[in-house]
């Protein structure tokens, strides 16, 4: 097998973590709506924050989806698996209520978050549309972080779903990257 040039190898790696973090967002639209079908009755005070952060990631899925589309390349092997997986951890969370639910959220933006702080520094140099799409997304990330890491509070749902869903949140990313 022949090496890539330095740029193309870049772009490939653009690419592939466009195609990732593309479906690592159906995830986590898939994680609100279930969360938000759910918590109309066991969290009716997240609802409406919930919708907002859904739109977000609406947003963050269609900026990756746009920056594939102009690249020409097809949507992640893991965008199905992702959105199943999300909306069956939206759908238990949200059974547990709004503690589990802001620690879910809290558990997959810390792993996201830094997933992004590495991506950006990778691409910083070869990839400045790959940069231009994550930067875009960083901000909301961080604040759907924050506004519910303040309302976690101290439940033993929290102790066991952060490194559950963290745990499963890193694996995703991982499976993403090898499909």
């Amino acid at each position: 097998m022949r090496a890539l040039p330095l740029d193309t190898a870049d772009t490939e790696l653009g690419a592939r973590i466009l195609k990732v973090n593309h479906a690592g967002e159906n995830g986590a639209v898939q994680i609100y709506a279930a969360q938000i079908a759910v918590a109309r009755l066991t969290a009716p005070a997240l609802v409406a924050e919930l919708r907002e952060f859904r739109s977000h990631e609406e947003r963050h899925r269609a900026i990756f989806q746009a920056e594939l589309l102009r690249r020409g390349r097809p949507r992640c092997r893991s965008y199905v698996l992702c959105a199943l997986g999300g909306w069956v951890l939206g759908f238990v969370t949200g059974l547990l209520g709004s503690s589990a639910i802001a620690a879910t959220t809290v558990a997959v933006e810390r792993v996201v978050l830094r997933h992004l702080k590495v991506q950006l520094a990778q691409l910083r140099h070869s990839d400045p549309a790959a940069v231009l799409a994550i930067e875009a997304i960083v901000a909301d990330e961080q604040r759907h972080h924050d506004e519910l890491a303040a309302q976690v509070g101290q439940s033993a749902w929290v102790k066991v779903l952060e490194p559950v869903v963290s745990t499963a949140t890193e694996a995703v990313i991982w499976l993403g990257m090898k499909l």
